[in-house]
């Protein structure tokens, strides 16, 4: 069926993203995503996707401070994700204490003070649940800390290095949009409903769990885990492509070429790695996994993607596989917010038709 997943129908107009697949550019409103990340710091980089302009000093100044005071959990919503179940995974967990905020003063707060609230805490779920699957002591937030940082300091306990503070704000600046992505779109289907802020929040992060949009810097770690070293790297990815199987990190059903998101973050890599083993095997398995792509399969434009690098940063700020997703969701957050307002500004409901082909 034509359009099959919806693939090339245009559902949506929209001024917060570009991603042109065919020449490998991504722009945040205006912006090449790739020179924020460099640039920019998140705070920066989120009042821009919500704001549609870069700010100024006191406009970021104003939007800082107003993301740290949104960063306490209401009591309710603490106890509650100190009381789920051991094995509940942390998506879900997300999942339940979003759908929390949606209390009648939240609701009454206006659809921004709404988005930033979904922002600032974003993090304080994540790390509050953490530690206590780890059976620590909850970090409290410290409000000199940047919205990065401080959700490095409130998983580990410690204040981080400022390398680690740098890699990881642009993971989460370069994953804040990506266009009708499953989550956004979800999101923006709801919100054409004129259901709350926090349900068509909850509705993206239900879509962001499933393995296919958010799943894959996991895959990536376990391969590389599993080549070992770059001694090992050309046997094995050789194997993998003969038998068929996928390569973790390669490919995009958008990019036709080099992932800019992966670039930027290649960047960020370089000028932290030093002699790090981890890194250079990464960086040397990619070199590698391009030439064999093309060798084995010439013309399918299988380059590497965002996911890649993005592994190669999260275990190097010391993130567990099991916070990969979450940390996307936080990083996503950001443009959820900006769509759903878009979708609020003009708003019709979403609803496509069916091609019916049963009896």
């Amino acid at each position: 069926m034509e359009g099959k997943g919806l693939e090339n129908v245009v559902a949506a107009e929209t001024a917060v993203s570009m991603v042109d697949g065919e020449k490998g550019r991504l722009v945040y409103r205006g912006r090449p995503a790739g020179d924020i990340a460099l640039e920019s710091s998140f705070e920066e980089a989120a009042y821009l996707l919500l704001e549609g302009e870069k700010p100024s000093e006191q406009q970021l100044q104003v939007f800082t401070e107003s993301l740290k005071k949104k960063r306490k959990l209401p009591e309710h919503i603490c106890k509650m994700i100190e009381q789920f179940p051991y094995d509940l995974n942390m998506m879900s967990v997300i999942e339940a204490a979003v759908a929390a905020l949606a209390e009648k003063a939240s609701l009454e707060e206006p659809l921004r003070d709404q988005a930033e609230r979904l922002i600032a805490v974003l993090p304080v779920i994540i790390a509050c649940r953490h530690r206590s699957l780890q059976q620590k002591e909850i970090v409290q937030g410290d409000p000199n800390l940047s919205h990065t940082a401080n959700y490095l300091y409130m998983l580990h306990g410690q204040k981080p290095a400022e390398a680690e503070i740098r890699a990881l704000e642009a993971y989460l600046i370069l994953t804040m949009e990506h266009g009708m992505n499953a989550s956004t779109f979800t999101s923006r289907v709801i919100a054409s409903t004129e259901s709350d802020f926090f349900s068509a929040a909850v509705g993206a992060i239900g879509a962001l769990k499933g393995p296919l949009h958010g799943g894959a810097p996991g895959g990536v770690i376990e391969m590389l885990e599993a080549i070992g070293g770059k001694e090992n790297a050309e046997v094995w990815l050789r194997a993998k492509i003969e038998s068929g199987e996928r390569l973790m990190g390669f490919g995009h059903r958008v990019y036709k070429t080099t992932d800019p998101r992966a670039e930027a973050l290649k960047k960020i890599c370089e000028s932290i790695a030093g002699e790090n083993d981890w890194l250079d095997t990464a960086y040397y398995v990619e070199q590698k996994a391009v030439q064999l792509l093309e060798e084995y399969k010439p013309g399918r434009k299988l380059y590497t993607n965002v996911e890649f690098y993005a592994a190669a940063v999260l275990k190097a700020v010391k993130l567990p596989k099991s916070l990969f997703t979450p940390t996307f969701a936080l990083s996503r957050s950001v443009g959820w917010s900006a769509h759903i307002a878009e979708q609020r500004n003009d708003n019709r409901i979403i609803r496509p038709q069916s091609v019916y082909v049963g009896k």
